[in-house]
């Protein structure tokens, strides 16, 4: 039996036992989802460094999976363009029976493998791009079939899954697996599993931005502004990013149509919104880039 399946012998009477009791046994075995995260973190390394290459150069990043594990990927997908400004198109997930699976188990679709190959089909997967199967016990047929299908066409694979010599890690170029150990109620992998899963995809999503540029120090500097509260956090950024008071950021944004990303190159080169923008445009909307190449341009004309 694999891990995530087996029964916890220290769970075994968790329906009997009062209820704060029962909250300290969960969340003592939450305290070990960080430590096995730790435990592959070369991997996760690993995968981060084949990954922003391939980004950088026109690929997109592809979540895939079925139950939990897709509906994770989704969500990690969907919050990469606010937070770092890029493509819906750059990372995007796909869940096996599309998006009523969002919201509502559709089980059955886990076992066709070839869904898994046709949903990636229509996504028009090339070589150049990433797939990450997502599957806590390893063995899902549709994100198999799916990450098969991916490397036969030379894109890269990875997975994430929360048992050790799965036939998806045999699957895939490198194996993230951070084993949790059996779940507090047996084989409900929205527990444990889910959570070292959402830890994993949040790093590989947030280091591939961070080395594509799209963060500065520890700033969003490529967020995108669009309601009150992103607002002020923006005037924040530029605040620190640029030393100025805050009625001063707030008038940068105005003047960069409340884009952070062009506020910041405008100030820190001293050149004109249209020039900010096309330095963005050529460096692939990488802040520090966008900067350099302005002032290396600057510093050659003269």
């Amino acid at each position: 039996m694999i891990t995530t399946e087996e029964l916890n012998p220290r769970t075994a009477s968790i329906d009997r036992l009062p209820t704060l009791e029962a909250l300290r046994i969960i969340n003592g075995e939450d305290q070990q989802v960080a430590l096995a995260v730790e435990r592959v973190l070369p991997a996760v390394a690993r995968a981060v460094d084949a990954i922003a290459p391939r980004l950088a150069e026109g690929g997109r990043l592809i979540y895939v999976g079925t139950g939990t594990s897709g509906r994770l990927g989704i969500l990690d997908a969907s919050e990469c363009p606010p937070t770092f400004g890029v493509s819906p198109e750059l990372v995007q997930g796909i869940i096996a029976g599309g998006y009523e699976a969002c919201y509502r188990s559709v089980e059955a679709s886990e076992d066709d493998r070839e869904a898994g190959v046709a949903d990636l089909q229509s996504r028009a997967l090339t070589a150049q791009d990433v797939v990450v199967g997502i599957a806590a016990s390893g063995r899902t047929p549709y994100t198999i079939g799916a990450v098969a299908y991916a490397r036969q066409l030379g894109a890269l694979t990875i997975a994430v899954t929360c048992n050790e010599g799965t036939e998806l890690a045999r699957a895939v170029e490198i194996a993230i697996e951070p084993v949790v150990g059996p779940e507090v109620i047996a084989g409900s992998t929205r527990l444990k599993s889910g959570t070292a899963q959402k830890l994993v995809l949040n790093m590989l999503s947030t280091m591939t931005m961070v080395r594509l540029g799209y963060v500065t120090g520890n700033r969003m500097t490529n967020m995108q502004p669009r309601n009150s509260k992103l607002r002020q956090r923006a005037i924040g950024i530029v605040i620190a990013e640029c030393g100025l008071t805050e009625s001063e950021a707030a008038d940068l944004l105005e003047s960069a149509d409340w884009d952070l990303r062009v506020a910041i190159v405008m100030h820190k080169s001293g050149r004109a919104r249209a020039e900010a923008e096309t330095a963005l445009a050529t460096t692939g909307f990488a802040v520090a880039a966008a900067i350099e190449s302005l002032n290396t341009h600057q510093t050659s004309g003269n």
